[in-house]
């Protein structure tokens, strides 16, 4: 299919020839995104259709008037035939009576047919069948029924059908698609908005390919925010719109392409930031890191990549692109059980390290848990001080176990970087590795590290100990949410995240205390970006 896109800001036009069906359209808020499809549409006359679930479900202020809309189809409808009447108020509301008036008269043409003996005919293949064998294929616990004149659901775990009118908004959106896809004219341009609004990650990518391919003559333009999904799409074209000027009835856009070491998901997630970009650990949903890192660094676009090893290469891809796309990029890590060396390598390559082992650490900074006892009206001296003396405790218990554990971790590093090299052959190879625990001195750094780590415990170095203590139950274990009269750990990570959301006193202390562990206060984050 050739479309014709928009008109640049240098005046030209351009054409996109597309051998695949599917086109996603990405911006920032603002950027002209929406008025860059409507023009698209422009060029398509009847053959354009467009779907809105948000729209479609909720408004019933909303009246899509192009031709052969759902709203066209259905006051067409109400004109051509009297028993309707004009109850439906929503266009999904609408489109269920288009699908069970064409469902009524698809089975009045068959009984005709059978009635005047046109030989062995076979029922017909409805609308509504056809969005039954989608719909199953979505939902599998939940049946659609034929019932007169309604459209029922049977749940496999409640023994009463309901109306279809009673979905949840996220089945709504689902049938809203299929239904009205199938009535969009043929070798239509259809222009969805923001497909994944109300429907659930899980759900979407399934849903939109069963979509496709149940119209494979139309081509979708999908105008999205969704990382996931726009990079979901198979042999799909995305344009990035940048900006729109209105006296001229201007674009900037241009063609986003694969990269080699960028992922397409991280690639098209962050063209459309206008701040810089955080990589972190861990992800959107579970993890403390993307919670907390949201909300104190705030002048960032925070994106969780997993591991430690995919935030140092996203980092490092994202930044050798800067000329294309003009955005700073940092990454965070762990410091986990990292000798100074390493960390001083890590901060070159622009990826912040705390000063503490791990982040449910930062959690324990004196600076967060007095101003957490403070929220919560306690004594802050006495707070703070059991919890630095019951950590404390936990750390003098089990201090060679984790000597012995950072030593496991040194060791485990300085093999892999003395064993990566060239060697002429399997006995220059053997003989290496013979000399290595020579080389290493594994027991000498245990030594060297069980002294250090007793001095932290002597001197009653808190700092220090938070620096070197990997140990995921110490939250939980040193009693911190308790003394703060909360539940638990859980009750503790939720109040700190209120707190900064609320952005109050405490807020301002709490995002003190974090960015100081990372060696950086307001100033010099400011000269980051």
């Amino acid at each position: 299919m050739e479309i014709k896109l928009p008109k640049r800001l240098d005046g030209k036009e351009q054409t996109l020839v597309t051998n695949g069906n599917q086109i996603t359209v990405i911006g920032a808020n603002g950027a002209g995104k929406s008025r860059f499809c409507s023009k698209v549409m422009q060029g398509f006359g009847d053959r354009a259709y467009r779907m809105s679930a948000l729209k479609g479900i909720h408004s019933e202020t909303y009246h899509n008037l192009m031709p052969g809309s759902i709203e066209c189809r259905y006051n067409d409808l109400l004109k051509a035939n009297q028993m309707f009447e004009s109850k439906a108020n929503t266009e999904f509301e609408r489109l269920v009576v288009l699908l069970m008036s064409d469902e009524f008269m698809e089975l009045i043409g068959y009984k005709s047919s059978v009635l005047l003996g046109d030989g062995d005919i076979k029922p017909p293949r409805t609308k509504l069948d056809t969005l039954v064998h989608v719909w199953q294929a979505i939902f599998p616990k939940n049946k659609i029924l034929r019932d007169g004149a309604r459209l029922l659901i049977k749940n496999d775990q409640d023994d009463s059908p309901y109306s279809a009118l009673r979905l949840s908004d996220g089945e709504k959106a689902a049938l809203y698609y299929i239904g009205a896809t199938l009535y969009a004219p043929e070798n239509a341009l259809v222009m969805v908005d923001d497909p994944e609004t109300f429907i659930h990650p899980s759900l979407i990518q399934n849903l939109w390919n069963e979509i496709e391919e149940m119209r494979p003559d139309c081509t979708f333009v999908y105008s999205t925010h969704d990382v996931q999904f726009a990079t979901s799409r198979i042999d799909n074209k995305c344009i990035w719109v940048k900006s729109f000027d209105v006296a001229h009835e201007a674009w900037d856009y241009e063609y986003v392409n694969p990269n080699d070491e960028l992922s397409d998901e991280l690639y098209v997630d962050l063209l459309g930031s206008r701040k810089p970009i955080l990589f972190i650990e861990g992800d959107s949903v579970h993890s403390i890191d993307s919670k907390l890192y949201t909300l104190v660094f705030k002048e960032y676009t925070v994106k969780p990549m997993g591991s430690c090893d995919k935030v140092i290469e996203a980092t490092r891809s994202f930044n050798q692109l800067q000329s294309f796309h003009n955005l700073d990029s940092r990454g965070i890590v762990d410091r986990d059980r990292r000798d100074e060396g390493e960390v001083k390598y890590l901060r070159n390559k622009r990826i912040f390290v705390p000063n503490v082992a791990e982040v449910e650490n930062i959690l324990l900074l004196e600076g967060v848990v007095r101003a957490v006892a403070r929220y919560c009206h306690c004594d802050e001296e006495r707070v703070f001080g059991r919890v630095k003396r019951n950590v404390l405790n936990m750390f003098r218990a089990e201090q060679t176990d984790q000597a012995l554990e950072h030593v496991r971790h040194r060791v485990k590093r300085n093999v892999e970087v003395r064993i990566d090299k060239r060697f002429e052959d399997i006995t220059a190879l053997e003989k290496h590795m013979i000399f290595l625990i020579n080389e290493i001195k594994p027991r000498e750094m245990y030594e060297d590290i069980c002294d250090r780590f007793k001095s932290y415990a002597d001197t009653n170095n808190y700092d220090m100990v938070l620096r070197v203590f990997n140990e995921k139950t110490m939250l939980t274990q040193c009693g911190v949410a308790q003394m703060c009269g909360l539940k638990n750990k859980d009750e503790y990570i939720k109040t700190i995240l209120n707190i900064l959301k609320h952005n109050g006193r405490e807020a301002k202390a709490i995002r003190t205390a974090v960015l100081k562990c990372f060696g950086l206060d307001e100033e010099s984050l400011a000269k980051n970006n």
